[in-house]
């Protein structure tokens, strides 16, 4: 990787890094979503340093270029945060639910 390239990368990586870590200071990420976010913006910047790491694994899953190796493992996290939203939003939807009944049997004990 060009020198330019890799100064621009790591830039680039820590900028991501340092807006996570303000977003969980100022409370706008949840500390529980912060790990996964932290782990990624730390691979971005690993695979900027150790540009030989992102050609090995490249070779090793069989890709041709490393770019294609990044757009691999970018589409696996956009997966893995889908379903785990989907799984926090099916929690939701129980929780309200069951809110809902329990504030109906109230409503239904008060006007007895």
């Amino acid at each position: 990787m060009p020198f330019r390239q890799k100064i621009v990368a790591i830039l680039i990586s820590l900028f991501i890094l340092g807006i996570i870590i303000e977003l969980v200071r100022r409370r706008k990420l949840r500390e529980e979503y912060s790990w996964l976010w932290l782990l990624t913006g730390v691979t971005l910047l690993v695979f900027s340093v150790w540009y030989d790491l992102l050609v090995a694994i490249t070779h090793l899953i069989g890709a041709v270029l490393p770019t294609s190796t990044l757009f691999f493992f970018g589409l696996i996290f956009l997966i893995l945060i889908n379903l785990h939203y989907s799984l926090k939003i099916s929690q939701l939807t129980n929780q309200v639910k069951n809110l809902a009944q329990k504030i109906a049997l109230l409503e239904i004990k008060d006007k007895k």
